[in-house]
């Protein structure tokens, strides 16, 4: 019986699954925490947690990650050095170095100066020693990379490190970003090339060794190969992956995947069991790229969001994450009692009664960190601790505790009330330590004026209100609109009465869904039912959802897609624009059908690479023209487009 072992590794859980693809079943499935400081550890700790798994059975294994968005929103990674071909840089890049040699084509895919080769050899000479890996950008290499591609081998033979050019990873237009987009990736190769291969000591451990794939932004798979070629395509991965577990778990080919994780919640809208995809590029970090993602929108708002309640007395939900107290206080007892001493009146500056701080790692570099960061690391070796008594042990005001650069760089970790806590006051799940919860909602409750169980209703319902309002806002992102619905001043009037599930206004507001939500994620059984009561759609939570990204990784395909593009020649005839090169045409048959094969051909190539077995090539193409105004309305051709997308499941070694 063959089996794909599925792993995804989330922002608290790593999740694995054993899936026969074959008859749909989920044959065992086990979670452990993701361990951020090394995923590895929490990848073993999963598979670990798969009793009984024999690793005969296993034929493939399948891995979708945060590792590369995570890595690009905190700025690591190697250093890069940018070589721009025919263009002064257009704004900020992510690159150590940058430089400017002459060339470059125009939107014909005409050469615009001479390519200064002797530049590139001084730029070379210039970085080395400074940077770890080399990005090439040529400006409209989309309608001809020659540039770059002669720029890349005289890099490399003057130097042996990673090369990158921009054309390799995207075909649509915008300098900027498609620079980015080379820069970023550069900048991952070697942080996905060294958790490939924790990964693959892993799996060697356990004696499974078959082939690995890796989950991309738009929810197909790619090989072990390819990943460490383009890790820019692994943005977006783990909400990608719920949206294909979505699909194979209820079938659905019209829905709205709703993907309720321990950081944050992810929306996407199925159509013909496909999500939309993002052409413009990811936007990840502050950094608009040009990487094709699904369209996905993600909301601050998980099982482990931080709950607090400001000083006018407001609850506030998220975006924030901590550990929950519940799960803290599994592990470290001794919090329930100090949890009881802490004083709920108490005022801090930005923290709450009911945070503790918690050791994650010692502090490395003794000059990076003063007198005081150290002796707060040093009073959280024995274990966690409540904030009066960490201030107490160190005999300092709590409110001048050196906290925030510790946990900013992931020293320290932040403990209080959250979701998952609500959960176990609510005694909806009471898997970790039921006290701690109720020790923090005294505290949260205390500071509203209320007692717990009034606190802990309203609690719930500010959850739910708030998923519902992600719900709209996920169409309104659809839509284009800037508009935020939960601070734009009439949207929140209408949508106040809606939510409030009274009259509050004078009037009713009732909306209606069109379409089902398919609910993934551990927490969504307790939220999402009254959900859809109040938008008037049905709320279908297959089972294994709280699994469901590692199902979509096992149980994704490959999909490899190539876009040429048919132009009119300005001195006659046609010209193909493609990622392999320019070509010339006198007619525009001979140049459609040598797009169409090409295509096709490249598409199946780039399949083969990417893991498939005997892909599927499907070619589209679209003519476009312009009708003149006049008597005689004469059709003139514009362009013809064209797509090849080769699809196939991906390579069981036997």
């Amino acid at each position: 019986m063959p089996l794909v072992l599925g792993i995804d590794t989330g922002g608290t859980f790593t999740d694995g699954v054993l899936l026969d693809v074959s008859t749909k079943e989920v044959k065992r499935k086990a979670k452990a925490f993701t361990t951020r400081e090394d995923l590895s550890i929490g990848i073993r700790n999963c598979i670990d947690n798969i009793r009984d798994l024999d690793p005969r059975q296993v034929h493939l294994v399948s891995l979708s990650t945060t590792l590369a968005t995570n890595a690009i929103v905190e700025g690591r990674g190697c250093r890069v050095g940018l070589i721009l071909i025919g263009h002064e840089p257009t704004g900020e890049f992510p690159a150590q170095r940058t430089f400017v040699v002459a060339g470059g084509h125009d939107i014909k895919g005409m050469p615009v100066a001479e390519l200064d080769l002797e530049a590139v050899h001084q730029a070379v000479a210039e970085m080395r020693g400074q940077v770890d890996t080399v990005a090439i950008s040529g400006y409209l290499s989309i309608r001809n990379p020659e540039h770059e591609r002669n720029v890349r081998q005289t890099v490399r033979e003057l130097w042996d490190v990673p090369v990158i050019c921009a054309h390799q990873l995207t075909t649509a237009l915008g300098f900027h970003e498609r620079t980015v987009t080379a820069c970023l990736n550069a900048r991952l190769l070697p942080i996905i090339a060294e958790l490939l291969a924790a990964v693959k000591e892993v799996l060697e451990e356990k004696g499974i060794r078959v082939p690995l794939m890796v989950v991309k932004g738009d929810g197909s798979l790619m090989s072990e190969e390819m990943t460490r070629e383009k890790p820019i395509e692994t943005l977006l991965s783990g909400p990608a992956a719920s949206i294909v577990g979505a699909t194979f778990l209820t079938g659905s080919e019209s829905a709205l995947a709703l993907d309720m994780g321990g950081t944050t919640t992810d929306i996407a809208i199925l159509e013909r069991g496909r999500p939309r995809m993002n052409r413009e590029g990811a936007t990840v970090g502050g950094w608009k790229t040009r990487a094709e993602a699904a369209e996905i929108s993600t909301f601050g708002l998980g099982g482990d969001s931080y709950m607090q309640v400001s000083h006018d007395r407001k609850l506030i939900i998220g975006p924030k994450r901590v550990w929950p107290l519940a799960v803290a206080g599994q592990r470290f007892p001794h919090l329930v009692e100090e949890l009881t001493r802490s004083d709920p009146d108490r005022s801090i500056i930005d923290a709450q009664p009911s945070d503790c701080w918690m050791l994650l790692k010692k502090p490395a570099g003794k000059d990076r960190w003063s007198h005081s960061e150290w002796q707060v690391a040093e009073a959280l070796e024995d274990g966690a601790h409540n904030i009066f008594t960490l201030a107490e042990r160190l005999g300092r005001d709590p409110n001048l505790l050196p906290l925030k650069g510790l946990e900013q760089a992931q020293v320290l970790g932040k403990i209080s009330f959250t979701p998952t806590d609500l959960l176990h006051v609510r005694g909806i799940f009471t898997d970790y330590n039921v006290t701690a919860a109720m020790e923090g909602a005294r505290i949260l409750a205390r500071r509203l004026r209320l007692d717990v169980n009034r606190f802990a209703e309203m609690a719930l319902q500010e959850v739910e209100a708030g998923l519902c309002l992600n719900i709209l806002q996920s169409f309104a992102d659809r839509a284009g609109l800037q508009a935020k619905l939960g601070s734009e001043p009439g949207a929140a009037f209408v949508l106040s009465s809606l939510l409030a599930r009274a009259d509050s206004q004078g009037f009713n507001t009732e909306i209606h869904l069109g379409y089902p939500i398919v609910a993934l994620g551990a927490p969504v059984s307790a939220y999402l039912p009254p959900i859809g009561r109040i938008l008037h759609t049905q709320v279908l939570i297959p089972p294994h959802a709280e699994v469901a990204n590692a199902v979509g990784a096992a149980s994704g395909q490959v999909v490899e897609t190539v876009r040429a593009l048919v132009k009119p020649n300005s001195g006659g005839g046609f010209v193909v624009h493609a990622p392999w090169g320019r070509e010339a045409f006198l007619n525009l048959s001979e140049a459609e059908s040598y797009a169409l094969e090409t295509a096709r051909a490249v598409a199946l190539e780039s399949a083969g690479r990417a893991g498939a077995v005997s892909p599927v090539v499907m070619v589209e193409k679209q003519e476009v023209v312009s009708h003149t105004a006049g008597a005689s309305d004469d059709v003139v051709f514009l362009e013809t487009r064209i797509v090849a997308a080769a699809v196939g499941h991906p390579h069981w070694e036997e």
